[in-house]
């Protein structure tokens, strides 16, 4: 037992991985402005970003954000990871947008505009087996486009999977 949790670290840190994009040339996957978001994530999510994986996902009418983590059997960050979807669904809906800008350290692009059209955007929540999802839906095209720059941003900052493919890392 002693062995496997001391292992833990290396075998989160590999899955992890797995889910991180190859960095770009001349940018170091633990370069200190992406350690800082990972540590201002980690005060605000409650989880270990290291041990977790983000998605940010634009779909036609939004998109979607999705955190799990890396081990189907740690229910307590998993119980957190979904306690947390709730408070940002919950948040959103009000036009609050305090937790993103604590974790990124500045206003993150889309938020004016998904704040002034929060009336014509819908957050549902889902678990997922280790998180879970947070579902945008909007009515409106500003909104939808405010909700695809407010993922961009997302996916390029906590170089999430499918940044490269939207221009820069």
């Amino acid at each position: 037992m002693q062995t496997m949790n001391r292992s833990w670290p290396l075998l989160a840190g590999l899955m992890f991985a797995a889910c991180v994009p190859a960095q770009r040339a001349g940018t170091a996957p633990t370069d200190s402005v992406f350690a800082q978001v990972q540590q201002r994530g980690q005060v605000v999510m409650g989880v270990d970003q290291y041990a977790s994986a983000h998605i940010f996902e634009d779909l036609p009418d939004g998109g979607r954000v999705v955190l799990e983590h890396g081990s189907a059997t740690d229910t307590a960050a998993i119980a957190t990871i979904r306690r947390h979807m709730r408070e940002i669904a919950t948040d959103f809906r009000a036009g609050n947008f305090a937790k993103p800008f604590a974790v990124h350290a500045q206003a993150v692009p889309g938020t004016d505009v998904m704040t002034a059209r929060r009336d014509m955007i819908r957050y549902e929540v889902v678990d997922r087996p280790r998180g879970a999802e947070v579902k945008i839906i909007a009515t409106d095209s500003l909104a939808v486009t405010a909700v695809h720059q407010f993922l961009a941003f997302q996916r390029m900052d906590h170089r999430a999977a499918g940044h490269e493919a939207h221009g820069k890392p």
